[in-house]
């Protein structure tokens, strides 16, 4: 498995207001455990919880990009290690989660990339230490397993957005900025330009079924999460607004994949739903396919839940940086979700 303006303008759509600690969310009748913000000159740590990094310069990007955010890097014992297409042993990888976790010092950890294997730690990692030290976790495609599993058995607000070989654009950083320095509450919102076409088309929203809605935000990448079902690492869908993005899956397999969350009761739960990109997911050669808007509109449509498909979440250079576990507002017309509580604490 190869899992590979927004916020119109900052000053769009974002207000940045100042934040409380712990958040009880009534709504969901459950606690948050919120992350400390970032300051400048924090240290972050650096790790590979999936697969190995092919290219030594890809570790020299990621650091450099970090330290360009103002950060003091910390690079996981095991970053550049390699076991066939892991970075390292399972116990490695689990072991540099957990010292990032348990070292004082540190106040995020961001994963260097996705790919494959994040699943195979999650018995290992120590999720009491995380309770007793709770940061921003960073990452996305196959850090979507420690994003569900670490929200599951802890709490914990994550962060679903860039990795940090990724894209550093202004785009990007802009929004890491207004998130993790500036605490700013977000709203989410496509960025969109004609260029040189006579109407907009990049970036473009599609409602599924109109309404607005408030729940949980949670989900990450459809193969990923999927895999989850059955396990104890896979979150209470309850009154949630489930988000899901994928790359390089032909529509036969995005059908399969929804119709788990349909018969694992994950659809039937939500409260709304946001499809994010599917990178180069075309349909392939054979005897015909259901194309990506035949299979939304058989498992999405009956639901009756405000729904939009195009959201700026997934395999794509600029892209959202979600909290994961948040309480949000989605707007399925506006194509927008909007952050209704702080989700750092003092």
């Amino acid at each position: 498995m190869n899992k590979r303006a927004f916020i119109k303008t900052f000053g769009l759509g974002i207000g940045a207001l100042p934040l409380t600690s712990f958040i009880t969310d009534s709504a969901l009748n459950q606690s948050l455990l919120l992350p400390a913000p970032l300051k400048t000159g924090d240290k972050v740590g650096l790790i590979s919880p999936s697969a190995a990094t092919g290219e030594r310069i890809e570790f020299q990007f990621a650091q450099e990009a970090l330290e360009a955010l103002g950060l003091e890097v910390v690079l996981g014992e095991h970053l550049k290690k390699r076991r066939g297409h892991l970075a390292g042993t399972d116990e490695e990888r689990a072991s540099d989660l957990n010292r990032m976790f348990e070292d004082k010092s540190v106040k995020a950890v961001i994963c260097i990339r996705g790919g494959s294997g994040a699943a195979r730690i999650l018995p290992l990692i120590n999720y009491d230490s995380i309770k007793k030290n709770p940061k921003p976790l960073l990452g996305y495609s196959d850090i979507t397993a420690l994003h569900n599993a670490i929200h599951t058995k802890t709490g914990l607000i994550t962060f679903h957005g860039p990795n940090g070989s990724g894209s550093w654009n202004s785009f990007n950083v802009n929004q890491f900025e207004q998130i993790f320095f500036n605490q700013g509450m977000l709203t989410f919102e496509n960025e969109q330009s004609k260029g040189d076409e006579l109407i907009v088309k990049q970036n473009r929203i599609q409602t599924l079924y109109p309404g607005v809605v408030r729940g949980k935000i949670l989900g990450g990448n459809l193969t990923v999460l999927t895999a989850l079902s059955g396990t104890p690492y896979l979150p209470d869908f309850t009154d949630s607004i489930l988000f899901i993005e994928d790359i390089s899956e032909d529509p036969y397999k995005i059908d399969r994949m929804m119709s788990t969350l349909l018969l694992n009761g994950t659809l039937s739960k939500v409260k709304g739903f946001i499809f994010g990109q599917c990178t180069n997911c075309t349909p392939g050669g054979g005897y015909g396919s259901l194309t990506l808007d035949d299979i939304l509109d058989d498992y999405i449509l009956p639901l009756n839940i405000p729904a939009f498909k195009g959201a700026m979440i997934g395999h794509i250079p600029k892209q959202f940086i979600i909290p994961v576990g948040a309480e949000v507002e989605m707007d399925a017309e506006a194509g927008t979700f909007t952050m209704l509580y702080p989700i750092f604490k003092d």
